[in-house]
C-alpha cells in the first residue's frame, strides 16, 4: 500500500524533501540553499499544475529565477565581506516596509482577478495571498532581509490550510513544518544580526 502510494506522488514527496534541505540551509545562512530551490520550485511546478494551483505554479517559475538572483547576490555579497565572510543579515527599513506593502497588494489584487476571471481556480483568494506574500518574502531572503521569516509563518499557516482542503496532504504537513522552522528561523538571523551589530560596535 505505502509503495503504491509513493508511486503516484513520488515527485510530490521529492519536492517535500529537497523543500526541506532549502529550507534549512536557509536557516543555517548556507548558500547551496539556492540550487536546492530551484530543484524544489521545478518539481511544484509540475504538481501546482496538475492540482489547478496555478498562480502557486506561477509563483515557483518565479522562484526559479529569485533563486539565481539570490545565488549570485550572495555570492556578490560575501566576495565583498572582509575576509570573504558570508553577506550579513540586515532589518527591513521603512521604505521598504511601505515599497513592499504597496507591491504585495498590487500582485495579491492582479493575482485574484485573473484567477477568478481567467481560471477553474476554488481557492482564488486564498491563492492569490500566499502567492503574492510568497513573491515578497522570497525577494527579501534574497536581500538576506531578517523580517522574511516573520511573512512566511502568515504565509506557511495559510498555505497549509489551503493544501489541507485540497488533499495534498504531505506538501500540507511541508508547509506546517515551514512554519515552525520559519519561527526558528527568525530568532537565528535576529541572533546574528545582533552579534554582527556587537562586533561593528
Amino acid at each position: 500500500m505505502l509503495y503504491h502510494w509513493l508511486s503516484e506522488n513520488y515527485i510530490e514527496v521529492l519536492g517535500v524533501l529537497t523543500s526541506l534541505v532549502y529550507l534549512y540551509f536557509s536557516v543555517r545562512q548556507i548558500i547551496w540553499l539556492w540550487p536546492f530551490g530551484i530543484l524544489s520550485s521545478a518539481l511544484f511546478i509540475w504538481i501546482f499544475f496538475s492540482s489547478k494551483f496555478y498562480a502557486d505554479m506561477g509563483l515557483q517559475v518565479y522562484y526559479l529565477g529569485i533563486s539565481i538572483y539570490g545565488w549570485i547576490y550572495w555570492l556578490r555579497g560575501s566576495s565583498r565581506e572582509p575576509g570573504g565572510q558570508k553577506l550579513p543579515v540586515r532589518k527591513v527599513s521603512l521604505r521598504q516596509v511601505w515599497a513592499l506593502s504597496g507591491t504585495g497588494l498590487a500582485l495579491f489584487l492582479g493575482i485574484v482577478a485573473v484567477l477568478v476571471y481567467l481560471t477553474d481556480s476554488d481557492v482564488p483568494w486564498g491563492d492569490g495571498f500566499t502567492t503574492a506574500a510568497s513573491i515578497v518574502a522570497t525577494w527579501m531572503l534574497a536581500r538576506k532581509i531578517l523580517e522574511h521569516w516573520l511573512v512566511w509563518i502568515v504565509v506557511d499557516t495559510v498555505a497549509a490550510a489551503l493544501y489541507f482542503y485540497k488533499g495534498l496532504y504531505p506538501s500540507c504537513l511541508l508547509y506546517v513544518i515551514y512554519a515552525l522552522i520559519a519561527i526558528i528561523g527568525y530568532f537565528q538571523w535576529k541572533k546574528d544580526l545582533y552579534q554582527d551589530e556587537a562586533a561593528a560596535v
